[in-house]
C-alpha cells in the first residue's frame, strides 16, 4: 500500500512540481543542445569552396608586407610644413607610449613628385610604383593600437595585440575556401620568424586546415624558398594506397571518439600534401616564363632578384586559385638610424618588381578580382630619433597603405594626417576598419563571419571595424 500511495502521490503532481524537480535533467538537455550547435558550428574542416554572404569584387589577395615599418612621411605622404620647421621643436604632445627618445622634427630627406591625373604625391624612393597612382587607393590615416613590432605585427595580421588569434589569411580560407583544391588556401612566402612567428600567420583556434602555409622563410633567399617535402620517396601509387590505408584508421579513430578538429585537420592536410606533389613542383617552377617577364620582375640581377621572385611567385599562386598570397619584405624597414641609407636600399629592392606585378596581373585580367595590399606593421615619427638627425621611432599613430584592384576607388587619396604626419586627423582608419573592408570586397560581412570557441562567437574584428565604403567603387 505505502508503494501504490506513493505512487499516487507522484502521479498527481503538477506541471510545475514536475519542472521543478526535473531542472537538472532539462538543463541537461538544454547544455547538449547548446554543445550539439557549437559542435556543428565548429563541424567545417575543409578547403571546399564556400558561398560568400554577397557577391564579391575580389576573389583573392596578395599582401605586400614591408616588415620593420616604412616612413609614411618619406614614401607617400608629403608634408611640406615639415620641410619649413625641420629641426624646430613639434609643438603639440608626442604620445605619451613611445619606443625611444625623439627630438626636433625631421624632414624627409626624398624629394616629392605629383603623379598620374590623381596628382598623388610619391617620394622619389618608387619611381616605378608611382607609374600606377591613378589605379592605387591610398589610405594615409592608417593607425594601431600599439608601437612595438610584436605586438604591431599580431594586431596587423590576427586583429588582436595581445592574444593569439586566427589570421586575416585563415579567416578567409576559412570563409571561402580555395579555389584549388590541390594548393592551400592560404601562401605565405619568406615570412619573418621574429616578432611573433608563426603566431602571424596561425589558424589559432580555427581548425589547422586553414592555418598559414609558409614557403621558405625571412632567412632564406626566395630561389631557395620551396614548399617543403613535396617530392615522395616512393611511386605515387604505393603512396596512394598506404595514405588510403593511414586515413581508414584515422577516420575509424574519428568514428570512436567523435568530432576532433586536430585529427580531422591532419586527415586533411595528409590529403592536400599528397595533392601539392603534382601541383606545387608546376608552380614553383618558373621555367616556362619569358625572358621579358623575368626581365619585367627584376629576378636575373641585384637588388630586385629576391622580392622579384617573390612577386612573380604571388602571380603564379593567384592565378591558380590561391586566396590568400603574403610576400614578405623582411626585416629591412625598421629604420632607427640610417633613415636615407635604408630606405634607399630597401625601396630599390621592392618598387620595380612590385610595378611589375600590378602590370601583370592588369595585363593577364587578374588585377580586377585580386585585391593587392601593401604595407607595414607601423610608420615612423616626423621627429629624429637620436643625435645623428638620420632615424626615426616606431608611430602607429600614423600609417600609410595603399590598395589596388579589387573593387576599389582607384585614384584616391583617403585620409589625412596632421600637418607634420604624427597622427591621423581625419577620415581614421584603424586595422579594425581595414580588415573589415578587406572581408567586405571578398564577399565577407566581417560581422557574420564568425567561429564558436570556448562558449562565444569570435570573429577578426572581434566588436570593432567599420567598412570604409568611401575607398570602394
Amino acid at each position: 500500500m505505502k508503494n501504490s500511495s506513493h505512487w499516487n502521490t507522484h502521479t498527481a503532481a503538477t506541471r510545475r512540481d514536475l519542472l521543478r524537480q526535473s531542472s537538472a535533467g532539462f538543463g541537461s538537455v538544454a547544455l547538449a543542445s547548446l554543445l550539439s550547435e557549437e559542435s556543428r558550428a565548429a563541424a567545417r574542416n575543409d578547403l571546399s569552396v564556400q558561398t560568400p554572404h554577397f557577391v564579391p569584387k575580389a576573389k583573392r589577395v596578395i599582401f605586400l608586407f614591408m616588415h620593420g615599418g616604412p616612413s609614411q612621411i618619406d614614401t607617400f605622404d608629403y608634408k611640406p610644413r615639415l620641410i619649413k620647421d625641420d629641426n624646430k621643436p613639434i609643438p603639440f604632445a608626442k604620445p605619451r607610449v613611445v619606443s625611444a627618445r625623439t627630438y626636433n622634427l625631421l624632414k624627409s630627406p626624398f624629394r616629392f613628385q605629383q603623379y598620374g591625373d590623381s596628382g598623388a604625391y610619391v617620394s622619389e624612393l618608387f619611381p616605378h610604383v608611382a607609374k600606377h597612382v591613378d589605379e592605387l587607393t591610398l589610405i594615409r590615416s592608417v593607425h594601431g593600437s600599439n608601437s612595438r613590432h610584436g605586438a604591431a605585427l599580431l594586431e596587423l595580421h590576427t586583429g588582436s595585440d595581445t592574444f593569439v588569434r586566427p589570421s586575416l589569411g585563415s579567416w578567409l580560407s576559412y570563409g571561402l575556401g580555395t579555389e584549388n583544391q590541390d594548393l592551400p588556401g592560404y601562401i605565405t612566402i619568406c615570412p619573418s620568424l621574429t616578432h611573433g612567428g608563426a603566431n602571424n600567420w596561425t589558424s589559432a583556434f580555427l581548425p589547422a586546415t586553414y592555418a598559414g602555409t609558409p614557403v621558405g622563410h625571412a632567412n632564406m633567399e626566395s630561389q631557395n624558398a620551396k614548399i617543403p617535402f613535396i617530392k615522395g620517396s616512393t611511386s605515387t601509387d604505393r603512396q596512394r594506397r598506404e595514405l588510403d590505408l593511414l586515413q581508414q584508421m584515422n577516420r575509424r579513430q574519428l568514428q570512436s571518439i567523435g568530432p576532433d578538429s586536430n585529427l580531422e585537420s591532419r586527415i586533411q592536410s595528409f590529403e592536400l600534401a599528397f595533392r601539392l606533389q603534382r601541383e606545387a613542383p608546376m608552380v614553383q617552377d618558373i621555367s616556362d616564363e619569358t625572358e621579358h617577364t623575368l626581365a619585367m620582375y627584376g629576378v636575373n640581377e641585384e637588388p630586385t632578384r629576391d622580392f622579384g621572385l617573390q612577386c612573380l611567385m604571388a602571380r603564379r599562386f593567384a592565378e591558380r586559385g590561391v586566396r590568400f598570397i603574403q610576400l614578405s619584405h623582411s626585416y629591412k624597414w625598421d629604420q632607427h638610424r640610417r633613415l636615407k641609407e635604408g630606405h634607399s636600399e630597401n625601396a630599390l629592392e621592392v618598387d620595380q618588381p612590385i610595378s611589375a606585378l600590378l602590370t601583370d596581373l592588369r595585363e593577364r585580367g587578374l588585377l580586377e578580382d585580386t585585391l593587392v595590399w601593401w604595407g607595414g606593421e607601423f610608420g615612423r615619427t616626423p621627429v629624429s630619433e637620436g643625435g645623428q638627425r638620420n632615424g626615426r621611432d616606431h608611430n602607429p599613430h600614423a600609417n600609410t597603405m595603399w590598395l589596388c584592384g579589387g573593387g576599389m576607388k582607384p585614384g584616391i587619396q583617403y585620409g589625412e594626417t596632421d600637418e607634420y604626419g604624427y597622427y591621423a586627423v581625419k577620415d581614421k582608419v584603424h586595422f579594425h576598419d581595414l580588415h573589415a573592408t578587406i572581408l567586405h570586397q571578398l564577399g565577407l560581412d566581417h560581422e557574420r563571419l564568425t567561429y564558436r570557441y570556448a562558449g562565444r562567437d569570435f570573429r577578426l574584428t572581434d566588436v570593432h571595424g567599420e567598412v570604409v565604403h568611401n575607398v570602394l567603387a
